[in-house]
């Protein structure tokens, strides 16, 4: 699934590219709509359910989470959380299309 370089159809990731990968519609919880999170910002506990966990992360060629972590799908992006406290340790933009 790794590009050797990028594409329309890839994001980069720590320096390599990956293939994005068509999700299922992201429906967003009443009152919310897309943010550009970054790494230190923290997430809204509504996002802290298995609603948006993101379990296929091995499928685009990310790490498993660290324990008491989450990837969470954020419309297009990914975003690697702290389950206790909602604080952002990674960001995958442009992940899904």
């Amino acid at each position: 699934m790794r590009g050797v370089r990028g594409g329309p159809g890839q994001f980069r990731h720590r320096g390599r590219y990956f293939n994005r990968i068509r999700g299922p519609a992201f429906v967003w919880p009443r009152g919310f709509g897309y943010r550009r999170w970054g790494v230190g910002g923290i997430l809204p506990g509504v996002f802290l359910t298995s609603a948006f966990f993101f379990p296929g992360w091995a499928g685009l060629g990310l790490q498993a989470p660290p324990p008491g972590f989450q990837w969470v799908r954020q419309g297009p992006d990914l975003v690697l959380v702290d389950v206790r406290t909602g604080q952002i340790i990674d960001v995958v933009y442009g992940a899904f299309f």
